[in-house]
């Protein structure tokens, strides 16, 4: 078998995407017969049928399932070998490191100012710091555990208890301290591509086994924060965000049996770069000569 290129694999998942060779070829920038083309050679260097084809219906083999999800992963490999690679060769290049707003920017801040390499900081949205690192636009990333941290090495900084984030007027701002029992059937904020163990442990469900009670979708810390003071939810969330996110319309309250929360630092796995690991023991050497989070502002 030849070797797959890929373009090869851009012109499959633009078909397997839109189950449509015209839409793709569009999509392309191609007209359609060349891209037939492309996917029959393609079917016959691996000897497998990626597709089934009628005059009014496409779909994927279970063949061409696999290809599906294998590819994602070598496309995004190959983007991120590019993406380093012209970094690499700039004068003086950056470390690239990406994090999410709040704790753990102002705790980036503190480790680029005690690093001796040059640092670049991205700051970047809710589950975006893992594919980042992945597809090679960050060297290093900011990343809350427990999470899904396939293909990378993962150096945990420090971990904190968690919190609830409640409206003032709600029923459990009344107690001095909460357990996650006390979250079930309430609905919880839920996070736009987050997983079934992600709502799980963000509604505190990890601990009690029960259904999680899906609330409003957000996208970031000050959407969440509303749809609990207009009362739409309750939050789970770090104590350091809870010293962050004071207001006058949200309260928290302690939950004594939530699993704790972790700030972490991800790369790609078994990267050689001794930038990256410079990085990695300067901020060991900065998170622990930090205060540990984990006081809970009255309210």
């Amino acid at each position: 078998m030849d070797d797959v290129e890929v373009r090869e694999l851009r012109y499959f998942r633009a078909v397997a995407e839109e189950l449509n060779f015209s839409r793709a070829a569009e999509r392309l920038g191609m007209a359609q017969p060349p891209l037939s083309r492309a996917i029959r050679l393609l079917e016959r260097r691996l000897g497998v049928q990626l597709f089934e084809r009628t005059s009014r219906h496409v779909s994927l083999t279970p063949a061409g399932n696999v290809l599906f999800a294998e590819s994602a992963k070598a496309l995004d490999a190959v983007t991120a070998a590019v993406r380093r690679t012209r970094r690499a060769a700039q004068r003086t290049p950056a470390l690239v490191v990406t994090a999410k707003p709040g704790v753990a920017t102002d705790l980036l801040r503190r480790i680029a100012d005690a690093h001796p390499d040059p640092v670049e900081i991205r700051v970047s949205g809710f589950g975006e710091q893992a594919e980042m690192v992945r597809d090679g636009r960050a060297d290093v990333a900011v990343v809350g555990c427990p999470g899904t941290h396939h293909g990378l090495d993962v150096e945990v900084l420090f971990s904190e208890p968690r919190v609830a984030a409640l409206a003032p007027g709600h029923e459990l701002a009344a107690r001095s301290a909460l357990t996650c029992a006390d979250f079930a059937g309430r609905p919880t904020p839920c996070w736009p591509l987050s997983s079934a163990a992600d709502r799980a442990y963000w509604s505190g469900q990890d601990v009690t086994g029960g259904p999680v009670t899906p609330g409003p979708v957000v996208y970031d810390s000050a959407q969440l924060l509303e749809t609990v003071a207009l009362g739409q939810a309750v939050a789970l969330l770090p104590a350091s965000f809870a010293e962050l996110g004071s207001r006058d319309d949200v309260v928290y309250r302690p939950v004594v049996d939530a699993s704790p929360y972790s700030l972490a630092l991800a790369w790609a796995a078994g990267a050689r770069d001794v930038r990256i690991a410079r990085f990695v023991r300067t901020a060991s050497e900065v998170s622990e000569a930090l205060p540990r989070p984990g006081a809970v502002p009255a309210g």
